[in-house]
C-alpha cells in the first residue's frame, strides 16, 4: 500500500500554499505532529471534534483543514474543547495541517477563486492593492441582486441573506469568503455594486442602505467549502494515496 511521509506532505503543502507570504491569526502548516507514514488524508473546513472523530473513524493518518486548532487570541490553557480536540489527535497519532489565509487567497485552489468559479462569475481577479483579500468579477447572465441571491442560494444549498434593493442592476461584484464583513467599506471604495461574503454585522445593514450597495451574506462555512476540496483534487493527482473530504455542515 502506497504512502507518503508527513515531511513530504508538509513540504508539498508549503510549496503550494506559500504560508510565509501571510501575516495570519494562526500558525499555518503542521499544527500537530502525528505518525510519519501517511496512507490516508481527510480534508475538512474546521478541525472541530466531530470532524476529527470522523477522520479517525475513517482511518485517516492526517487531516488538512482551513480552520485549525490554534489561534492567536485563544487562551493558552489547554482545557475544555481545546483539550478534547488535541487529545483526540495525540491519542490517535493524527497529523493536523491547517492553512487559513493562504487557502483563502490561493489563485487556483483558494476559497475565493473556487467560490467565484462555482457562482459563474467572469473576469475573476484579485484586488491587488494593499494586500487586499477582496476578489472582483462580473456576470453575463445575472442582471440584478435578486438573480444573484437566487444563484448563490441554489449553488450553496442555503438561503442567502440579501440587504438592498433586489431590483438593483449589478455590474461589479466583489466578494471575500468567510468572515469578511469588516471589508465592506473597502469593497464599496473599489466600486462594488454588490458585496458577497460569509457573515454580517448589525452596522453593515446601515452602510448598505446609506451607500446603495448590495450586501449578500451567504454563510461562513458555505463560502469556504470549496478551496479545501480543490486542494484535495490536486493532492489526488500528485500522490497515489487515499484522499477524502468530510463535510460537517454548519448553518453559519
Amino acid at each position: 500500500m502506497k504512502y507518503i511521509t508527513s515531511q513530504v506532505l508538509s513540504d508539498w503543502l508549503n510549496s503550494v500554499l506559500n504560508p510565509e507570504k501571510y501575516k495570519d491569526y494562526c500558525p499555518n502548516g503542521l499544527q500537530i505532529e502525528g505518525k510519519e507514514r501517511i496512507y490516508h488524508i481527510a480534508l475538512g473546513v474546521t478541525a472541530c471534534e466531530l470532524f476529527l472523530q470522523k477522520a479517525i473513524d475513517s482511518n485517516a493518518d492526517a487531516v488538512i483543514v482551513h480552520h485549525g486548532l490554534l489561534w492567536e487570541n485563544d487562551n493558552l490553557s489547554i482545557t475544555g474543547i481545546k483539550r478534547r480536540r488535541i487529545e483526540l489527535c495525540l491519542s490517535n497519532n493524527l497529523n493536523v495541517f491547517a492553512y487559513h489565509l493562504p487557502l483563502d487567497d490561493h489563485p487556483e485552489v483558494g476559497n475565493n477563486i473556487t467560490l467565484g468559479t462555482l457562482l459563474g462569475f467572469r473576469n475573476i481577479r484579485k484586488n491587488i492593492k494593499n494586500n487586499s483579500m477582496l476578489w472582483l468579477g462580473n456576470s453575463k447572465n445575472l442582471y440584478n441582486m435578486k438573480d444573484l441571491n437566487t444563484v448563490i442560494s441554489n449553488k450553496l444549498n442555503r438561503s442567502a441573506l440579501l440587504i438592498g434593493d433586489p431590483k438593483k442592476n449589478i455590474k461589479n461584484i466583489v466578494w471575500c469568503s468567510g468572515g469578511g464583513q469588516k471589508m465592506f467599506q473597502e469593497a464599496i471604495d473599489i466600486g462594488a455594486d454588490v458585496y458577497v461574503t460569509g457573515e454580517i454585522s448589525e452596522s453593515v445593514v446601515h452602510i448598505a442602505r446609506e451607500t446603495n450597495t448590495g450586501y449578500i451574506c451567504a454563510g461562513h462555512h458555505a463560502t469556504e467549502r470549496y478551496g479545501i476540496q480543490a486542494l484535495g483534487n490536486v493532492l489526488k493527482k500528485t500522490f497515489d494515496i487515499e484522499i477524502e473530504y468530510i463535510e460537517i455542515d454548519n448553518p453559519v
